[in-house]
């Protein structure tokens, strides 16, 4: 968006005219918008409030300044001073153009009031103290104006001036940059709620299959005479127990010695070595479990001697192995008992 500046340019009139003239050409030719004490009737204290409104809102301040100190008010302060003054109060920034001590020029352009002529020094130096340029003549000081104007535009950016129709354009823009990025978000926000609906419903729906299917398990003692019928269980039960074992891996014969042990009961050091829970019940269970996508054979690379399976939890697993321990917890604290239940029946988990 292109902004058009507004520049107060400041002098004594009568004898800066025609140089007057020259820098509001260059700040036309610029593209910009010059305004100035001569549109107004500077000797009238009403107009004062005027002159004020305008540098307060014009975006850069000039003043020019030769061998004259120009029209002052009651207190004896000339309206170019006074203008300066106000503009260093407003912060704008100001430029100032001063005739070179060795520039012709002539006498009758220049104060003889020794008064008049300390004040205009006094003056001078004020304006010194901020960036400033020395001309020689008029041409001379319309080069310098343009070449300052263009520095301070990129060294002290400002507001500006644009037309209606650009701000209202620029508004809808931003608009709608902004509806677009609520947008995106809030459709983030709802895939993210979508998927942990899609989650929630979906662990109710594999919670229901695991308690409606029981699963009839068996053991094997040392020095027994076979297998012996052990506890019908459910899946939810079964996994339960499993799952924290499995959120690494679990090899398929602890796998057999936790079912044997903690479902029915019985001691480490009275099961058989081998296989004290039979493989086939192993496999079924194994084969339930990863058709709800709740384990997976373990990805982790083994040493070649190891000829042990290994099973694990899959993403899925993980999550509803969470719920239902977070279940498990909010049971226990209702109860105010936190320490660990065993699993031996349904209506604990």
């Amino acid at each position: 968006m292109s902004s058009k500046y507004q520049v107060f340019v400041s002098s004594t009139f009568r004898d800066l005219h025609d140089e007057r003239d020259l820098v509001i050409k260059a700040i036309l030719e610029m593209g910009h918008i010059p305004v100035g004490m001569e549109m107004f009737s500077a000797a009238d204290e009403e107009q004062w409030n005027i002159i004020k409104k305008q540098i307060d809102q014009s975006d850069y301040y000039i003043v020019v300044a030769a061998h004259c100190y120009g029209t002052c008010d009651s207190t004896g302060l000339s309206y170019t001073e006074k203008e300066y003054d106000y503009a260093i109060s407003q912060q704008v920034p100001t430029l100032g153009f001063i005739l070179d001590d060795g520039a012709p020029w002539p006498r009758e352009r220049s104060d003889t009031d020794e008064a008049a002529i300390r004040r205009l020094k006094s003056f001078k130096d004020k304006v010194k103290l901020k960036p400033v340029s020395f001309w020689k003549n008029g041409e001379d000081l319309y080069g310098r104006c343009s070449i300052a104007l263009m520095k301070a535009f990129n060294a002290y950016p400002r507001e500006g001036w644009v037309r209606a129709s650009q701000v209202q354009d620029t508004a809808a823009a931003k608009e709608i940059v902004r509806l677009s990025s609520e947008n995106a978000e809030l459709r983030s926000r709802l895939e993210t709620f979508e998927a942990v609906e899609g989650v929630a419903a979906r662990i109710a729906d594999v919670v229901a299959t695991m308690r409606t299917n029981n699963v009839q398990t068996s053991y094997w003692k040392k020095g027994g005479p076979g297998w012996e019928l052990g506890k019908k269980v459910t899946l939810y039960q079964l996994f339960e127990l499993l799952a924290p074992e499995l959120q690494v891996e679990f090899s398929l014969t602890n796998i057999a010695q936790n079912i044997a042990t903690h479902i029915n009961g019985v001691q480490f050091t009275e099961l058989r070595a081998n296989w004290p829970t039979p493989r086939n019940q192993l496999r079924s269970l194994l084969a339930d479990l990863a058709a709800l996508e709740c384990v997976e054979p373990s990805k982790r690379r083994k040493p070649v001697a190891d000829n042990n399976e290994y099973w694990s939890l899959t993403t899925f697993g993980a999550e509803l192995l969470a719920e239902m321990r977070r279940r498990r917890l909010n049971k226990l604290e209702s109860l105010g008992k936190l320490e660990e239940l065993p699993v031996t029946n349904e209506s604990d988990a």
